[in-house]
């Protein structure tokens, strides 16, 4: 196992900065705001040749009144109590303040090995704030600017040797060259079933997606078992989108808490459309999406216009009714909303719709089977036979309509691709094919098929004319 490094210190000194610059992409939130992270991330950096974990945290509030910045200051003593290697980082432009000796004295009985970063040092304005580090009692401080990348140098130095630590000694086996195995290439060409290139054991992204305060970090910290995720009755907490790996039967899921997406005429201020824009780009790099629904409240307006917006990236979706243990007649409840979900989202029809309670943990296992079940739709590769036949059958069951008095042929059909299912059809006058006649064969093809509530691509294609551009 790797070394985890942790970035702590007050709010605002740059923590997420530096957090970007050693994993090497702009995951973190960065804002001028103080307190824009609030929940612990955790991702792979390094420095060179060096490979680690690095931990971002909370700035340090001295909270102790069950505030959500004492939720805060919990999570980083968590993550302090976790790490290898800590990185109190402080501001060398703004010298030592009084919560930064606050916080060195909670590091000093820790007992944990820590480093004393002075951020923003580039320049002579970081001299003094340099000088004044000493007092916090951790040695000579480090001086770095994260914004601009000086100072890696002393970093792959400290925490090399924590990594050296925590590396195994070498083992006989891992003495013993490499040999290269010729193995035959895989173009994916199954006749029945999914391509080779998919395997249904490797991890799987899942993002959680929703308004604010639908619950979703309670259900991740409920799945997980543990308090991993900030949460609280204040609506909007969740501000970066964080991914929390977790296993379940096996199988790696990491789980990707977002930020609460509002109406784009409610969003606010700069920080709360970061959020938001990272939330939508956690949704395009799922694979599947859990939409989670209020179930006092469904089917809001925002939560039709997310489902679509899911529907268009083409992820599997799975829609979570959160908070079910408050419903009272729950069978009347249950059977009204269905029917408005097929109603509301036509373009998702047999879309899997789970009831669960994210405080309590009830029917976990139920979302996981659909998350499972949808996984393997969202997979799905049909040999071009066993489609040509469904194609035969559908037109000879309701053949396209007549346009402008002239007849649609369909003469051939294949599978372009997956992740979604993605199809072509051959025919003539492609362009003229009915919007309904299209919905008509995806509808049925998501029932000959068992691909409920999977977004389909259909694509129509005209044969060239070769006389068209004869006199």
């Amino acid at each position: 196992m790797s070394a985890l490094v942790a970035i702590v210190g007050r709010p605002n000194v740059g923590k997420s900065t530096l957090f970007n610059r050693l994993v090497g992409r702009k995951i973190a939130l960065v804002d001028d705001t103080p307190g824009v992270t609030r929940d612990r991330r955790e991702a792979e950096g390094r420095i060179g040749d060096l490979r680690f974990r690095i931990l971002d945290t909370a700035g340090y509030e001295d909270r102790f009144d069950g505030s959500l910045e004492d939720r805060m200051r919990q999570g980083t003593e968590l993550a302090i109590r976790e790490a290898d290697v800590i990185l109190f980082m402080i501001d060398a432009r703004a010298g030592v303040t009084p919560l930064d000796e606050r916080f060195a004295q909670v590091l000093r009985k820790s007992g944990k090995e820590v480093h004393l970063i002075a951020n923003k040092a580039e320049g002579k304005a970081a001299d003094a704030g340099l000088m004044e580090a000493y007092s916090l009692g951790f040695g000579e401080p480090v001086p770095l600017s994260a914004e601009h990348g000086l100072g890696l140098a002393d970093l792959h130095a400290i925490i090399g040797e924590a990594v050296d630590a925590k590396t195994p000694p070498p083992t006989l086996d891992d003495e013993m060259p490499d040999v290269d195995i010729e193995l035959p290439p895989d173009d994916g060409t199954i006749e029945d079933g999914p391509p080779l290139r998919w395997n249904p054991k490797r991890y799987l992204n899942v993002a959680i997606v929703g308004r604010p305060n639908a619950g979703k970090s309670t259900l991740i910290n409920t799945m997980v078992g543990e308090e991993r995720l900030l949460t609280g009755p204040e609506a909007g907490i969740t501000r970066d989108s964080i991914m929390v790996p977790w296993e379940w039967e096996g199988r790696t899921i990491n789980l990707v808490d977002t930020a609460g997406i509002r109406r784009k005429a409610r969003v606010e201020g700069k920080l709360e459309k970061l959020s938001v824009g990272d939330s939508l780009r956690s949704i395009q790099y799922a694979e599947i999406v859990v939409l989670l629904l209020d179930a006092t409240i469904p089917f809001e307006k925002q939560d039709l216009a997310l489902a679509d917006l899911v529907h268009r990236e083409g992820r599997a979706m799975v829609i979570a009714l959160n908070k079910w243990d408050l419903i009272e007649d729950k069978q009347a409840t249950l059977v009204k909303l269905r029917e408005e979900c097929e109603r509301l989202l036509p373009q998702l029809r047999g879309v899997p719709l789970v009831t669960i309670s994210g405080l309590q943990g009830r029917n976990i296992d139920r979302l996981m089977g659909a998350i499972f079940k949808i996984e393997q739709a969202w997979n799905t590769h049909l040999s071009t036979a066993k489609l040509n036949r469904w194609l035969y059958a559908v037109i000879e069951k309701h053949p396209p309509p007549a346009v402008s008095g002239r007849r649609i042929k369909m003469r051939y059909m294949t599978q372009a691709k997956m992740r979604p299912p993605s199809f072509i059809i051959f025919g003539s006058r492609a362009d003229a094919v009915p919007a309904s006649y299209q919905r008509y064969l995806i509808n049925s093809m998501r029932e000959t098929f068992d691909m409920p509530g999977t977004p389909i691509r259909l694509w129509l294609r005209s044969g060239k004319n070769p006389y068209a551009d004869k006199d």
